[in-house]
């Protein structure tokens, strides 16, 4: 029985991960999925939302944005259109991302494209959580 799988996550811009993992979550258009080695085989489209991936006791997030998941029992390669590691996310840029979307849904404009809103705004709270995810375990101490 295979012990680990491998994940391949990339963008358009870069190959953000390689590395052979005990377990990933992502984000599907139907919720989030838990994949284990020898999982059966399945492509799911990606939400935005957030991937979580365990290797070697360490547990790893990256805040990912829409594309392509395809599940084989031995390998996850997720085809994104943005994906960002905890460390590489410029918070402040989330957050006026965040205000300024929240904003727009407050003003209610007649020509706010509310879908396209809707999805930065979703998109800048995913960054945010997965950027708190790196200063958490400092406070535990």
């Amino acid at each position: 029985m295979a012990d680990t799988l491998e994940l391949e996550i990339v963008s358009p811009e870069k190959l953000v991960t390689r590395e052979r993992v005990d377990e990933v979550q992502i984000p599907g258009k139907s919720g989030y999925m838990d994949v284990l080695p020898l999982h059966a085989p399945v492509i799911t489209e990606l939400a935005v939302g957030e991937i979580t991936y365990k290797a070697a006791g360490k547990v790893t997030h990256l805040a990912v944005g829409w594309g392509f998941a395809e599940v084989l029992p031995d390998k996850v390669t997720v085809l994104a259109q943005t994906a960002e590691r905890a460390e590489d996310i410029d918070v402040k840029r989330a957050q006026d991302a965040k205000t300024r979307a929240e904003a727009a849904l407050q003003k209610g404009a007649a020509d706010l494209d509310y879908d396209a809103t809707l999805a930065a705004l979703r998109r800048a709270e995913v960054r945010l959580q997965v950027a708190s995810r790196i200063v958490e375990p400092a406070r535990t101490r």
